[in-house]
């Protein structure tokens, strides 16, 4: 089990990044386009920069649901290695089942 701290820590940045992700998005269309001024691109490079580094995408890990594990993690369900194997041998995860040859 992660610590608590961790895994609120790991919400609070989801938070930060759907809440200025449309800002984000914004500022980088206008970094990118080549066509406009030097100033102009600068300033919107500076606000970007001026925005939490939390808010970033990049800085989001994915945690498993059950246990807050940050490695290991698979997308699809949401689940460290360890919990998806655990909950695959009982049978609790439909469609999921334990490969045998």
């Amino acid at each position: 089990m992660a610590k608590k701290s961790s895994i609120n820590k790991g919400k609070n940045r989801d938070k930060l990044v759907k809440k200025f992700a449309v800002k984000r998005a914004a500022l980088k269309k206008i970094i990118m386009k080549r066509d406009l001024a030097f100033d102009e691109r600068l300033q919107a490079q500076i606000a970007l920069s001026k925005l939490p580094r939390n808010s970033s995408k990049v800085r989001h890990r994915n945690r498993c649901e059950l246990t807050g594990r940050a490695r290991g993690t698979y997308r699809k369900f949401k689940l460290s290695r360890i919990k998806l194997r655990e909950l695959g041998s009982f049978g609790r995860i439909p469609g999921l089942t334990k490969a045998s040859w």
